[in-house]
């Protein structure tokens, strides 16, 4: 049984408390109560994507199945490979950025093109674990030269005769195909990928799949006001940045930072260990929903000073107006 994770699911983060706060009831709302309208324009889905359409094709699938126009994918998947993929919906579609940069694992046939010994497909396959150097293939949408990329852990769950079925995880933009082709020449053998799926994007994995006919099924019977299953498929957008690092501010301070403007340290609550500067940080209220991310310009041991600028705010997802400047007694 695999027991390798991929770097962000080893981390252990405590939270560390800057000012005691409690969040008022009056403003925001859980993630996981959000109306069942709210999470279908603000929510993401882990599509268990089927092998023939294009990711492009899945998300335009998801806009209409749900009735929406707009939607995004994260991290394109050739036409072949089955697996997660995730696709965030309208207001949520720009949170697929954090995910680009995510690890990812895979599950791989890996076909041989002679017999070897077991001994050797071991030795040979963790050489590979570890910063690995690739070359783009020919059908890609980067340019082709050299980089490097790396391989956190290489699993081998079968071999039979000529065919070796394998777990990876690897740093964003790993070529697995390209991977098994160096394999098979490491070998002296050749090698090509016979079969390939995605098993994990960032925080997603085979856990919280759904299909296309599962989330079919699922609008259908939210439309005839029955939401179980819908809430089911979409999840809040919060799960998206479950593999950054949080900072949780106070319910004051959560407009500005809607409006745009940078955190700055006397609004924050409280926050995770751990972070160091220039991490992609995600910010949040705390009832934890996602109020925007950005990056860290301070680490974790400097957030309990009085003064400084904490995060230098990139996106924002929250709507203004959704908390108060000043909260009202």
């Amino acid at each position: 049984m695999n027991t390798s994770s991929l770097p962000f699911e080893t981390k252990e983060r405590e939270i560390i408390t800057r000012k005691a706060s409690v969040t008022s009831s009056k403003y925001g709302c859980l993630p996981e109560e959000r109306p069942a309208e709210e999470i279908i324009s603000y929510g993401i889905i882990n599509i268990d994507k089927p092998s023939g359409p294009t990711s492009h094709q899945i998300s335009s699938y998801v806009q209409k199945i749900l009735r929406i126009s707009k939607s995004g994918h994260s991290g394109t998947l050739d036409p072949g490979v089955t697996g997660s993929l995730p696709v965030a919906l309208g207001r949520a579609t720009r949170i697929v950025q954090v995910l680009l940069k995510a690890g990812k694992e895979y599950a791989a046939l890996m076909h041989l093109h002679k017999d070897l010994p077991e001994h050797e497909i071991h030795q040979a396959c963790s050489e590979f674990i570890g910063k690995i150097n690739q070359i783009p293939p020919i059908r890609s949408s980067v340019k082709r030269q050299l980089r490097s990329r790396k391989i956190y852990y290489f699993d081998i769950i079968e071999i039979n005769q000529r065919d070796v079925l394998f777990r990876v995880g690897c740093e964003a933009g790993t070529y697995i195909r390209k991977l098994i082709h160096d394999i098979g020449r490491k070998l002296g053998t050749g090698a090509h990928m016979a079969e390939l799926r995605r098993t994990k994007a960032g925080p997603f994995d085979e856990s919280t799949l759904t299909t296309l006919q599962e989330l079919t099924d699922a609008y259908h019977y939210h439309m005839q006001g029955k939401s179980k299953l819908i809430r089911k498929c979409i999840q809040p957008v919060e799960n998206a940045v479950k593999h950054l690092p949080k900072i949780y501010i106070l319910d004051t301070t959560v407009d500005s930072i809607c409006h745009g403007a940078d955190l700055k340290l006397p609004g924050i609550s409280k926050f995770e260990s751990g972070i160091m500067h220039g991490d992609l940080t995600a910010v949040m209220t705390l009832k934890g929903e996602l109020v925007c991310y950005g990056t860290a310009m301070l680490g974790s041991s400097q957030m309990l000073d009085e003064k400084g600028l904490a995060v230098k705010t990139e996106k924002v997802f929250m709507l203004p107006g959704t908390y108060p400047k000043i909260e009202k007694p």
